[in-house]
Formats: structure tokens, C-alpha cells, sequence
């Protein structure tokens, strides 16, 4: 392959025989797209993640930083190959060079190391790096109006979580490193609320914190069985297994009854619109006459972008969709509830509380 990389000005003679115009109109257009169209850079961050590079390599300071060949060999990969992406990536302010082939991590690399937020969600071999490749069907997506997942990975995006459980579980550490969690415990008035029932919980990250912050609750925690044998060990491992029932098995079943709140934590956008009102039906006819439905979601808020961006990821993903609180209060009344409060716990993020109608009716 003999053409000029994207960016370069010397290429009149391609734009020419392209029929793509002068010279300055190409690099005008690849000034433009190229901030756009780039996959390297997203990929070899994904790749630094994955070989856990970051833990590899001191941070950058007086140092020489570590030796390209004892970085290859501690993360499993062909030195040369290993030296020309980080190059790449030291080029885009992730990792230094203090020395020729040695290599050391700046503070945007350090966000790579295990534990970190950005090992969690770019790694390729757990669920934020799958979640991300997932986008490499998106032309399915587009044309079909179906969620690329299947298309890219042979199974639904429900049913591949149950055939890979390494995966599954790596969706329940992704879900609780982004969870919201303080956000829903300081965004709504917990203390008249005597037994919550977190559906969809996962690992059970967010009713551990309800409960540890509000003495008087009890709690049930209902998940998919595979999910729900791990939120066993992590509830009693954070001394609430005697305050928290948990509940192996689907939401589209009839739920546990007699809770007074219904907690529904970034669950609905998961799904289209007749699930979603499947799911609330379900907890409505669990919470009854006196119970309460509680919907945590994004609902636009001032953040255009990142609710245009949620909204496409989740039709790739599983078909889902990101509303607005217009849409919410929609489906409650489809599902026999009627929202009665809107409490905005973040900028992005809102607490939608509804009631069943027939309660309404008789006050």
C-alpha cells in the first residue's frame, strides 16, 4: 500500500486521480473526517487496557520507564508490534517515551491500571470492550432496525450473558463501577420507606448502600438466577444478608409483593417499548394499592449529546431506548400507573416516582 496516510497535504496527485478536487479540498476534507473516522487510536487504547499495559510500566518521572522487551513479556505480546502502538498512543498523550524503547505511564494511562474505570470499560476480552465492538454491526442495525449484538457475537444480547458466564459477570462489575449509586441515595427521601425491592439489581452494589444508609430498611433484591448467586456472597459479605432478601429469577415474572418501593435502576431503557411496559406492569402488580414504582433513568436533561449517543448505543446493544420523562409517564399509564413526582438527582439523571391508577382514583 503505497498512498499517503489521512492528513498528509502532499496529495494532489491521489486527489486527482480520485476526481476528489485540488489538493486543498482533500485536506480540508480530511480535516473535517478525520477527527471522526479515526479507529486506531480507539482501538489501541482498547488493546493497552486489555494486556493490562498500565500495570506494567512506572509512572512517568525521573525514571527510564520499562524496557520494550520486559513489557512484552509480562503482557504476552511480539515486541515490535508492542513498541509501534504504544508509539501511537504516546503520539496522542497516553504513555511516554523517556527513553528509546522504554516506556512509562503519564496520569492519562494510569486510568488504564487494574481497578481503574478505563481497565473496567475498554477491556476486549470483558463486557465494555464486547459492548464497544458491538458497534462494528451498526450498518445491520441501520438497515434493520435490530440491535447489531446478535449480528456481531451469534446470540441476543440476554441470552449471550447466559451462555458466557465470565462475560455476565463482567457485565455485573461494569454495571457497578457505573451505578449511580450516591446519586439514587441522595436523590429521593428514603426515610418513610420501610422495604425496598431493587428488580434488576445486579450484585446488589446500590440496595448495599440504601440499606447501610438507612437503618430502618429491609431490603429484596430480584436479578437473573446467575446474577442473584453472586449478589448473595457480596450482601453477606457486607453483613446485610439478614436485611435482604434474594430473588433468582426473572422481571417479566410475577414479582415478590408487599414491598412499599419498587426500584427500577437504569433497567427500562434496556428494553423497547413493550418490555419496558411488561417489566413496570410487573411491578405494579407487585406494589399494589400502597406501594410505590420508582424508574431511575436519563432523561435528557441539558446533555443533547450524551443522551443521543446512550439512545444509539442501546438500540445496538439490545434494542432498547433511551425517553424523555414524556415517554416515562407513557408507558406508567400503560402499564396502570400514573408518575406522581419527578426528582432530578444528577444533571443527567432523574427519579421518576409513580403510583398505582386505581390508588389514585380513590384519593
Amino acid at each position: 500500500m503505497t498512498s499517503e496516510y489521512p492528513g498528509r497535504a502532499d496529495h494532489d496527485d491521489q486527489a486527482e486521480t480520485a476526481g476528489a478536487g485540488s489538493g486543498d479540498a482533500v485536506t480540508a476534507a480530511w480535516a473535517a473526517l478525520g477527527p471522526l473516522m479515526d479507529l486506531a487510536t480507539p482501538m489501541a487504547l482498547r488493546v493497552a487496557a486489555t494486556l493490562r499495559l498500565a500495570d506494567f510500566v512506572p509512572d512517568d518521572g525521573p525514571g527510564d520507564g520499562t524496557a520494550i522487551d520486559d513489557l512484552a513479556e509480562r503482557a504476552g505480546a511480539d515486541p515490535d508490534a508492542l513498541t509501534r502502538m504504544l508509539r501511537h498512543l504516546v503520539q496522542h498523550g497516553v504513555f511516554t517515551e523517556p527513553r528509546p524503547g522504554r516506556f512509562a505511564a503519564n496520569q492519562t494511562a494510569a486510568l488504564l491500571r487494574t481497578g481503574q474505570p478505563g481497565a473496567v470499560w475498554l477491556d476486549l476480552d470483558g463486557f465494555g470492550g464486547r459492548m464497544d465492538l458491538a458497534f462494528t454491526g451498526l450498518a445491520h442495525t441501520v438497515r434493520t432496525g435490530e440491535p447489531a449484538w446478535e449480528q456481531v457475537f451469534g446470540r441476543p444480547f440476554w441470552a449471550y450473558l447466559d451462555a458466557n458466564p465470565a462475560i455476565s459477570a463482567s457485565f455485573d462489575a461494569t454495571m457497578a463501577v457505573d451505578a449511580g449509586n450516591a446519586a439514587v441515595a441522595n436523590g429521593y427521601d428514603w426515610t418513610t420507606v420501610r422495604h425496598v425491592a431493587d428488580i434488576g439489581g445486579g450484585t446488589g452494589t446500590l440496595i448495599a448502600e440504601l440499606l447501610r444508609r438507612n437503618p430502618q430498611l429491609r431490603g429484596t433484591l430480584a436479578d437473573r438466577p446467575e446474577t442473584a448467586a453472586r449478589a448473595r456472597p457480596y450482601l453477606a459479605g457486607c453483613g446485610l444478608a439478614s436485611r435482604c432478601e434474594v430473588v433468582g429469577q426473572s422481571f417479566f415474572d410475577p414479582l415478590p409483593p408487599g414491598a412499599d418501593v419498587y426500584l427500577l435502576n437504569r433497567v427500562i431503557h434496556d428494553w423497547d417499548d413493550a418490555a419496558a411496559s411488561a417489566i413496570l406492569r410487573r411491578c405494579a402488580e407487585a406494589a399494589g394499592s400502597t406501594g410505590r414504582v420508582l424508574v431511575v433513568e436519563s432523561a435528557g436533561g441539558g446533555d443533547s449529546s450524551g443522551f443521543a449517543e446512550m439512545n444509539l448505543r442501546m438500540l445496538v446493544l439490545t434494542g432498547g431506548r433511551e425517553r424523555t420523562i414524556d415517554d416515562y409517564s407513557a408507558l406508567a399509564d400503560d402499564a396502570g400507573l400514573r408518575v406522581t413526582a419527578v426528582h432530578r438527582s444528577t444533571e443527567r439523571q432523574v427519579v421518576i416516582e409513580a403510583r398505582c391508577r386505581s390508588r389514585m382514583a380513590r384519593l
